[in-house]
């Protein structure tokens, strides 16, 4: 009884990890939109019937001349060919075809799960969140589209960071649910610095997280695009328009001086708090996985780090762009992870049903 309830865990964990693939690649794929700026390429939003790609020239006019009357065309795009419209129209495209296609992978073997009763009632309230979660996620895509179709061609910052943010925050609720499935118990032995690791981890969780949120708004911004210098910005430590809106709420997420700074401030005191996190890692205890899964932290967080400044330094390419947020989930999945196995090496072995059950 207990192997065919493992055996049944472990398909649903695969499942959740490879849906969270699909998740990642999103991440990717939404960069990309970004960055070749193809996100207000279609200009209407056809939940149910959007997956079908336009066929003829007919169709393609069609949905050419309804470009033609947003603001990002007549601000912009103004003489644009209709092939150079293919080639923004097909991203933006892609990266909603993609969305449907998660929404498919997560619904259809969960209908198959449920039905076949693997799931218990712990596991259908999780898996109804997601789904909700998932639905919210297709809305707030659609309302960060539709601020840039109404003057300015541009979409909101803070639209932006919500729907990247919560992007993430469905990727780790079903990352956190699958690995806490696989039963990793028997694996890692018990310590006594898996507490105090798993605590540190944590306010460095918070840390990695703000720091994604942050360079969310710089991408909504183009604040990458200036002060193209490091360390110092425009011959400065603090740049002189870091108050340019004045002591406010909007200079802090709106002036792009002071969302680059504060991002550049998150980024350093994250990369060095994952540094002197990987000091942790217990160099005297037999617990290998415990021990690789805190020196992922520091690798991870150097690797972004890097980018984010080669990615500042060359104006923002679109590789590096893409590869610098891609990197950013990888680093959330590394801490996430972290926590994970330190909270399997500090439990007591009755604590373990309970630690696998969330």
């Amino acid at each position: 009884m207990d192997a065919d309830f493992d055996r049944r865990h472990a398909a649903i964990a695969r499942w959740l990890l490879i849906v969270c693939a699909f998740i990642f690649l999103m991440v990717v794929i939404g960069g990309l939109t970004r960055l070749t700026e193809s996100g207000l390429s279609i200009v209407e939003w056809k939940p149910l019937t959007g997956w079908m790609p336009p066929v003829g020239d007919a169709a393609w006019q069609g949905l050419f001349q309804k470009y033609q009357t947003s603001p990002e065309y007549q601000k912009i795009n103004r003489g644009m060919s209709l092939d150079q419209f293919k080639g923004i129209f097909w991203l933006e495209f892609a990266h909603r075809l993609w969305g449907r296609l998660i929404g498919l992978a997560f619904a259809v073997p969960l209908a198959i799960f449920w039905w076949r009763g693997w799931l218990d009632r712990r596991l259908k309230g999780h898996m109804v969140a997601a789904l909700l979660l998932g639905g919210a996620q297709g809305v707030l895509g659609w309302w960060m589209v539709a601020s840039g179709l109404i003057d300015d061609p541009r979409v909101s910052p803070y639209r932006l960071a919500a729907h990247f943010g919560l992007a993430v925050a469905i990727y780790g609720y079903l990352f956190w649910i699958a690995t806490g499935l696989i039963g990793l118990s028997g694996e890692v032995g018990a310590n006594a610095e898996g507490g105090r690791v798993r605590r540190l981890a944590v306010l460095l969780f918070g840390l990695v997280v703000v720091t994604m949120l942050s360079g969310a708004l710089v991408a909504g911004l183009d604040a990458g695009l200036a002060y193209n210098t490091f360390p110092l910005m425009a011959g400065r430590m603090v740049p002189d328009g870091y108050f340019a809106l004045g002591v406010t709420f909007a200079n802090m997420f709106e002036n792009i001086a002071a969302v680059q700074f504060n991002h550049r401030l998150l980024a350093t005191l994250t990369v060095l708090s994952a540094l002197g996190f990987g000091f942790l890692a217990p160099q005297g205890s037999g617990d290998f996985r415990l021990r690789r899964a805190i020196l992922l932290v520091p690798a991870a967080a150097a690797i972004q780090y890097g980018l984010g400044v080669l990615t500042l330094l060359l104006h923002v390419p679109i590789a590096l762009g893409v590869a610098h947020q891609g990197t950013a989930v990888i680093l959330f999945t590394a801490v996430l992870w972290a926590i994970r196995i330190a909270g399997y090496a500090s439990a007591k072995p009755l604590q373990t049903a309970a630690i696998r059950a969330n």
